[in-house]
C-alpha cells in the first residue's frame, strides 16, 4: 500500500473522536496539497447535504454533492472532487476536496480508499461524541424520535446476495414505527414495527419490543420463538393494555427461503419482473396483545431479481388535505416504477412523493423498508 496513503490512515485512527475531519485535512495537505476539506452529511430525512461545521446545505438534485451521494461515485468538478462517505453500504455523506488534479488518477483512487476509511471512523467514534449526530441534523428532534433513531441498525446494508435500506417519517418526529435488521453470512434478519400511541409513550414500546426480539434473536431461538418472546415481553409489561404489529423476515442467503411471521404486520409487497403482489402471509395476533399467543412461521422463496418493499399503514393511509388517501393503487404504480434505483433511493424517493401528496409532514407515522435479492452469492 502506498506509504502516504497508511500515514494518512493511522493519523486518522489516532485521531480524536470529534477531530477526524480536521486531522484529515492536515494529513491532505500534508500528502496531497489539497488545503479545502469538508464532510457534508446527510440529514435524518435523506433530503439535505449539511456541512459539518454548518453554512449552507446542499439540497439541489443535481449538485455535485448530491450527484457522489445518489450514484455512489466519484464526481469531478474542477477542481474540486466529491466522494461518498459509505460503510459497508449505509452512506453517511460525501467529502469535498479541493483542489484536486484531473489528470492525478492514483491521488484519486487514494482519496476514494480514505474517503471509505473515513466512513468506517465516523461510524466507530458516533456513539462516543455528539459531533456528526447533530451535525446532521436539519431541526431538532422530538424526544420520540430520539429514542428511534438510536434503536436503528443504520439506514442502508449491502452485501454480494442483497441489498436493503429503510427509513422513518416523520424524520425528526417518529413516535412508534421502526425497523432492525442483522446478518451473519448465512441469514438476513429483518422485523418491521407497526407502533402505536404518542410520542415517548409509543418509543418506550417500541424500544421494548425492538430488545426482546434482538434478544431472542442473539440467544438462537428460532424465528416463531422470537416473536413469542417478544409477545411475552410487551405482555408482562403492559397487560394487553398496549401491542404493536410486526413482521419478522428471516432470508436464507444460501437458497433465498424467507421465513416469516405475520404480526400484525405492515404490508409486504414483491416486484418481480415488471409484477407487483402481495405476499400473502397468515395474519396472526400483534406482539403483546395476549398471555402465551403461539406464533406460526410460514416459508417462501425469493427468485434472483426480485424486490421487496415492507410498507406500514402511515404510507398507504396518508391523506391529501381534500381527505384523499395516498392508497393501494398509488402504491403499486410506485413500487413497479422504482425497479431502477437502489433500495435507499426507492424509500427516499417513495417518502418524498408521499410528502407531496400530504403537503406537509406526515400525521401518521411511516416506515418504509426496502429489500433487493441478488442470488446466493460466495459470502
Amino acid at each position: 500500500m502506498n506509504e502516504r496513503l497508511v500515514d494518512v490512515e493511522r493519523a486518522l485512527s489516532q485521531s480524536e473522536a470529534d477531530a477526524i475531519v480536521e486531522r484529515l485535512g492536515d494529513q491532505l495537505e500534508k500528502h496531497y496539497g489539497i488545503t479545502e476539506v469538508d464532510l457534508l452529511l446527510v440529514d435524518y430525512r435523506l433530503a439535505a447535504l449539511l456541512p459539518l461545521d454548518g453554512g449552507e446545505a446542499v439540497t439541489r438534485p443535481g449538485d455535485p454533492a448530491w450527484r457522489s451521494f445518489d450514484h455512489q461515485s466519484e464526481v469531478y468538478d474542477d477542481p474540486v472532487l466529491f466522494l461518498p462517505v459509505t460503510m459497508r453500504g449505509d452512506r453517511i455523506g460525501v467529502l469535498r476536496l479541493a483542489p484536486v488534479a484531473d489528470d492525478d488518477d492514483s491521488a484519486r483512487a487514494e482519496l476514494a480508499d480514505l474517503a471509505n476509511h473515513v466512513a468506517h471512523e465516523v461510524a466507530a467514534v458516533r456513539g462516543s461524541t455528539d459531533r456528526y449526530l447533530v451535525a446532521a441534523r436539519a431541526r431538532r428532534l422530538t424526544l420520540a424520535a430520539e429514542m428511534q433513531w438510536e434503536l436503528l441498525p443504520g439506514r442502508s446494508r449491502s452485501r454480494p446476495s442483497f441489498a436493503l435500506a429503510g427509513q422513518l417519517e416523520p424524520a425528526y418526529a417518529v413516535r412508534g414505527d421502526s425497523f432492525d435488521w442483522a446478518d451473519d453470512g448465512h441469514r438476513l434478519w429483518l422485523s418491521a414495527v407497526n407502533g402505536s400511541g404518542e410520542g415517548v409513550a409509543a418509543a418506550t414500546l417500541t424500544t421494548l419490543a425492538t430488545f426482546a426480539l434482538r434478544n431472542a434473536r442473539r440467544g438462537g431461538l428460532d424465528l416463531a420463538d422470537q416473536a413469542a418472546l417478544a409477545d411475552q415481553a410487551v405482555y408482562a409489561h403492559y397487560r394487553g393494555e398496549q401491542h404493536l404489529a410486526a413482521l419478522l423476515l428471516e432470508v436464507d442467503l444460501a437458497s433465498g427461503v424467507v421465513t416469516a411471521v405475520d404480526a400484525g404486520s405492515p404490508q409486504l409487497l414483491l416486484l418481480r419482473g415488471d409484477e407487483v403482489s402481495d405476499v400473502e402471509l397468515e395474519a396472526q395476533l400483534p406482539l403483546g396483545m395476549f398471555d402465551g399467543t403461539i406464533y406460526r412461521p410460514q416459508t417462501f422463496e425469493l427468485e434472483v431479481g426480485d424486490r421487496m418493499f415492507v410498507i406500514s399503514d402511515g404510507v398507504y393511509d396518508a391523506l391529501d388535505q381534500a381527505g384523499s388517501r395516498y392508497g393501494e393503487s398509488a402504491l403499486t404504480k410506485f413500487v413497479r416504477r422504482s425497479r431502477h434505483r437502489s433500495p435507499l433511493d426507492a424509500v427516499r424517493a417513495l417518502l418524498g412523493e408521499l410528502r407531496a401528496h400530504v403537503s406537509s409532514d406526515l400525521a401518521d407515522d411511516a416506515v418504509v423498508v426496502c429489500l433487493d435479492w441478488n442470488g446466493p452469492k460466495a459470502q
